[in-house]
């Protein structure tokens, strides 16, 4: 049980590409989350680093998505998801942190995996299970657009939190893990193996690497998953208005 959640965190991890004028094309990471509407609806979700979705300069994403093959094998299959659709946006960021969260309609082998909202730990979650510095995590992520394979999944791989404390959130919406990371790596989930359920625990997303100038310090910024679940109200909200407005 306990690989099979591992393996559903690598499926649900996903390439995001983004092109912008002049054919400048960027890779980033995504999490696919399920997220219903407030009536129980089935939706899922894209969440990722902010920079990696910019509607003024394009009006859709591309994601990566997989499939198996008849032989074992397995496709890899990027399609254009819509940042906007009849005037209504299918995205929202949070108004202060590099995190942002997109309405998708994913392959139904995608929806099935996507995480559900019981693994974004809150600060309660980090005190519970008393993450801390020096802690083994994990991280998924396409450094420099590299996957793992030719199929396009994510690469895994273990880093430590290198900062000291990381709760109350408010005071510290951020904190560090002890790892080389690359473009490419903006929005991979940082995740602890097993969370208090027995399940794995999403601390957050990685949003930057760090620099001293030009020189990598091997060193990346995390942003706490309690901020996907306050962009994902965002999202709520405004979903909310429109099928208020048409019910009108």
């Amino acid at each position: 049980m306990e690989w099979d959640q591992m393996v559903q965190m690598i499926e649900a991890t996903v390439q995001v590409e983004n092109t912008r004028p002049g054919g400048d094309r960027r890779i980033s990471t995504g999490l696919l989350v399920s997220a219903p509407y407030w009536d129980g609806t089935p939706r899922t979700v894209l969440v990722t680093a902010a920079h990696a979705v910019d509607p003024s300069e394009t009006p859709e994403i591309r994601i990566g998505w997989r499939f198996a093959t008849e032989d074992g094998g397995w496709s890899f299959a990027p399609q254009p998801a819509p940042l906007e659709i009849g005037g209504r946006d299918l995205w929202a960021r949070h108004p202060e942190r590099d995190i942002a969260v997109v309405e998708v309609v994913a392959p139904p082998s995608f929806s099935a995996r996507a995480i559900p909202l019981s693994w974004l730990a809150d600060e309660r979650d980090l005190d519970q299970q008393g993450v801390g510095p020096g802690d083994h995590i994990f991280t998924l992520g396409y450094p420099r657009g590299l996957s793992s394979n030719r199929a396009g999944f994510p690469i895994l791989r273990t880093v430590r939190v290198a900062s000291y404390p990381l709760s109350p959130i408010r005071a510290f919406p951020t904190f560090l893990i002890d790892g080389f990371l690359y473009p490419g790596n903006s929005g991979g989930p940082v995740f602890l193996q097993r969370g208090p359920d027995g399940h794995p625990l999403v601390l957050g997303l990685v949003t930057q690497q760090v620099d001293q100038g030009e020189e990598p310090l091997g060193l990346g910024v995390v942003v706490h998953a309690a901020y996907v679940r306050e962009t994902l109200a965002i999202l709520d909200q405004q979903s909310g208005a429109v099928r208020r407005r048409r019910a009108a």
